[in-house]
């Protein structure tokens, strides 16, 4: 896509076009067809091509959004009454959509597509810093427990639940026990 601000139809197409290739991904995986991307968003398939002219271009922008919407989350909660409940709100939510967000990042990779996840990547670490600092000043979340700490704790809890995909309750469980495990001892 070019600079140019795209017309209110084109941006509502756009938006349309990304909320469903993002259900099909989720529900038929990123193999779905950009047929199938087309006929869920209620447009024709050229319509998709005028707008994302690869299937990976599709996937990228896909999995952008995912991670700005991510990163808005953390945002929202950093601001919370609760701090404490917010925190596990941004953990549970992350885990629970890592399968996702992981495998288009898989299919990119595959394709060779290096995504620039720079800018969005920073306003979530911001972001979820200032939700972990202001956790871990209310005593909810370790005071020893670092940045880097959670996104390890996010990505390995995200893979873990991944392979329990057909256990919700073993999911539920895992999340808990890494919860657990960053709360204040005592």
């Amino acid at each position: 896509m070019t600079g140019t601000p795209l017309r209110a139809d084109a941006r509502r197409n756009r938006e349309r076009l990304l909320a469903a290739a993002e259900q099909v991904f989720t529900e038929q995986g990123v193999t779905a067809s950009t047929e199938d991307v087309a006929r869920a968003a209620g447009v024709g398939v050229g319509t998709v091509f005028r707008h994302f002219p690869t299937k990976e271009q599709l996937i990228e922008a896909v999995y952008q959004a995912r991670l700005s919407r991510l990163a808005d989350l953390a945002d929202r909660l950093a601001a919370s009454a609760d701090p404490g409940a917010a925190f596990a709100e941004f953990f549970t939510t992350t885990v629970e959509g890592a399968a996702t967000k992981n495998a288009l990042a898989e299919a990119l990779s595959r394709a060779g597509v290096a995504t620039s996840t720079a800018e969005v990547g920073q306003w979530l670490r911001r972001a979820l810093g200032v939700l972990l600092t202001r956790a871990q000043e209310t005593g909810a979340v370790r005071p020893d427990v670092t940045l880097p700490d959670l996104m390890g704790l996010l990505i390995g809890t995200s893979r873990a639940v991944e392979h329990l995909s057909d256990d919700p309750g073993a999911r539920t469980r895992v999340v808990r026990v890494v919860l657990d495990g960053l709360r204040v001892p005592g």
